[in-house]
């Protein structure tokens, strides 16, 4: 679709989701009103004037992604777009969309280093990086060669602009990793942080040898099984993955009409070390997860083909305080000062529980609009009186409340889903499976910043709930989809052209995304095991290059730790048995625990005990509460799931503490 302004009106254009031109005598547009008719023949026209025809516009293949859609739920998308426009109209008045300057390539490069933390591997913080050489050390052989097309990049644009500040060549970056490594006495630390389960991966989980045109074969990872139930495999990095699925993709793509049933039932084998979701790391390790999964990103969109530019974000001139076209993080401010932890702006969280009182039932809800007039006096009722406390919600009707959600939406000044990864959300529809896709959101939900993602999962969990009345409501999660997208994919803040085609395959594109977003949020919060394996490398190298350097001074204290450690073992009582463990909880209980290790011993049996005991605050604490933490060792702090098996924790990091405390709001 295309907005096409002109004197006398805007026509939105967009071909039928059937590829073909449909003709002026097809019985849905007879005695129909003329947008109705118009949006038949797959063209919605604001000002019948202002129209063009059909019969000029050649018909198209469809794509893969189109395959997945069918003409009745496009129909929805479109409807959705046109009410948007009229929205548009009564509620923005004279806005004009900012349209962005495209950066050269050398500037996204240079810009992409600095996201995936390795912005001193040029300019005038150069010399000094060591720090990321370590850091690359831990990378995957695909991320290697991410990073290094990057900084090959960067190099040439940099010395034709004649920048006089050091600019590394690419090759001294990589050979002063492979030296750094060759120089390491001995890799037992590295090889601690590998699991029973992941031993026979082989070298995918390997930190790189920097030679990204290294002839080893990749392992081969197992087919999946073609059943209903598919397996992520988080051990391995995805990338890698791919490069072994590639030639098999085409006739592993599995193309869905849309419903529910014909999307795979993925799901996450148990991991005997624990499943590591967003928030369970401590703030510096999941730092390093975001460096991390944005080179795991990049190498995947590299291997699979597929372009993928950050966009910089678009600095527009923005109101400080309100509701509607307020900032995410000035919102949270302003709600936090109101009610202190507060991780959801109030206004949204208010608006979904306004619909969800009028019932989710409700045949058409979050398709239907509200009158678009009504529902420009409530946004200004709102704006005036609802940090007042005085704005009556018992008289907002239900589709006017679902108007407002998806207008809260829309009217954000940068979008939800973030300006610098908006293209690539809307690239995952070009990637070649379903499995494929999924790794890849599951990749950008982890890089949103925290309070986009915490609002993205609250609407994601209240648009499962109208889905799971579908029966009553009519909104499967397809119908669904194709209301949001629009919603979430259109942002006002990016004026971007492109042709009618494209459009129309973006559309369809970005409502699989949607329906994909919506199908496996459960999984999308999850962060892939072999990222926190690479944090725990990186950890442990880290330690290993702090040591060397402090090698001599910590010989000289030898004596004095020593003295100390045995009045910390006599304080505990006594040193610590081989296979036993010590977990504390210094918030709660002065008296730690000695717990026997044993091959089905589980965080949650830990905590069960601690909760048992018959004396002191953990009587009153409920399951729920508090929480069973690895911390230190070869991570920083970590918050383990109820189903971690213990033993094998401690085989993978034994130099932890055992920690029973709260989760932080």
């Amino acid at each position: 679709m295309n907005w096409l302004s002109s004197s006398s009106g805007v026509v939105l254009t967009a071909y039928h989701p059937s590829g073909k031109d449909q003709v002026a005598g097809d019985s849905h547009a007879k005695g129909g009103d003329e947008a109705t008719s118009s949006r038949r023949y797959g063209q919605y026209t604001m000002n019948p004037e202002s129209s063009t025809k059909l019969s000029e516009r050649p018909p198209f293949d469809r794509s893969s992604s189109q395959d997945s859609l069918d003409e009745v739920s496009m129909e929805a998308y479109w409807t959705e777009l046109e009410n948007i426009k009229r929205s548009t109209e009564n509620c923005q008045e004279g806005q004009e969309a900012i349209v962005v300057k495209e950066p050269d390539e050398g500037e996204l490069e240079e810009e992409w280093l600095k996201e995936a933390g390795l912005s001193n591997l040029f300019g005038e913080s150069a010399d000094d990086s060591q720090e990321s050489i370590v850091f690359l050390s831990t990378l995957t052989r695909t991320q290697a060669a991410a990073v290094q097309k990057r900084v090959e990049t960067v190099s040439q644009t940099l010395r034709k602009k004649s920048k006089q500040y050091h600019i590394p060549d690419v090759r001294d970056i990589f050979a002063q990793q492979r030296e750094a490594q060759e120089k390491s006495p001995d890799d037992s630390d590295l090889r601690s942080v590998r699991t029973n389960e992941n031993e026979d991966q082989g070298k995918d989980d390997q930190p790189s040898s920097g030679a990204v045109d290294n002839k080893e074969p990749i392992p081969r990872v197992p087919e999946d099984i073609p059943a209903s139930e598919t397996d992520i495999n988080l051990e391995v990095s995805f990338a890698e993955q791919a490069v072994n699925q590639k030639e098999l993709s085409k006739e592993r793509m599995q193309k869905t009409r849309g419903n529910d049933a014909s999307l795979p039932s993925f799901r996450l084998p148990k991991d005997k070390t624990g499943t590591t979701r967003i928030g369970d790391l401590a703030p510096q390790d999941m730092k390093k997860v975001c460096y991390l999964s944005l080179i795991e990103l990049t190498a995947l969109y590299d291997v699979l083909g597929v372009e993928l530019k950050q966009q910089k974000a678009v600095k527009i001139k923005t109101r400080d305080s309100g509701l509607f076209g307020i900032p995410l993080t000035i919102l949270l401010e302003q709600d936090q000062r109101k009610v202190p932890g507060t991780r959801i702006p109030l206004i949204f969280q208010k608006l979904i529980s306004c619909i969800e009182e009028g019932s989710l039932e409700t045949e058409g809800l979050l398709r239907i609009p509200g009158a678009a007039m009504r529902v420009k006096n409530l946004c200004q009722e709102l704006e005036a009186k609802f940090y007042e406390g005085t704005f009556n919600w018992e008289s907002v009707k239900q589709h006017d409340a679902a108007s407002l959600l998806k207008l809260f939406l829309r009217e954000l000044p940068q979008p939800l889903l973030s300006t610098e990864y908006l293209k690539a959300f809307q690239a995952v529809q070009n990637l070649p499976t379903k499995k494929e896709q999924l790794q890849a959101l599951n990749l950008l939900v982890i890089l949103l910043p925290d309070a986009n993602r915490d609002t993205l999962k609250a609407l994601l969990e209240f648009l499962q709930r109208v889905i799971d009345n579908k029966e009553k409501n009519k909104m499967t999660a397809v119908n669904v989809a194709m209301v949001m997208a629009p919603n979430l994919f259109m942002c006002h803040a990016l004026g971007l052209k492109s042709s009618e085609h494209r459009e129309f395959e973006m559309a369809a594109g970005t409502a699989n995304t949607m329906h994909l977003l919506i199908r496996y949020q459960k999984l999308l919060w999850t962060i892939p095991k072999f990222i926190v394996n690479q944090v725990r490398k990186h950890n442990t190298a880290h330690q290993k290059k702090e040591r060397r350097a402090m090698k001599k001074l910590l010989k000289k204290m030898a004596y004095d730790r020593e003295k100390h450690e045995k009045q910390d073992r006599a304080a505990n009582g006594a040193d610590v048995p081989q296979g036993v463990i010590r977990v504390q909880a210094p918030h709660l209980s002065k008296v730690s625990m000695a717990i026997q290790l044993t091959e089905e011993l589980k965080a949650s049996d830990v905590l069960a005990r601690f909760l048992s005991q018959e004396s002191g605050v953990a009587q009153t604490l409920k399951k729920g509460e508090v929480f069973l933490y690895e911390i230190g060792g070869n991570i920083g702090e970590r918050c383990l799931d109820d189903d971690t098996y213990m033993k094998d924790l401690y085989h993978l990091n034994p130099n932890a503490e055992w920690v029973i405390k709260s989760k932080p709001v």
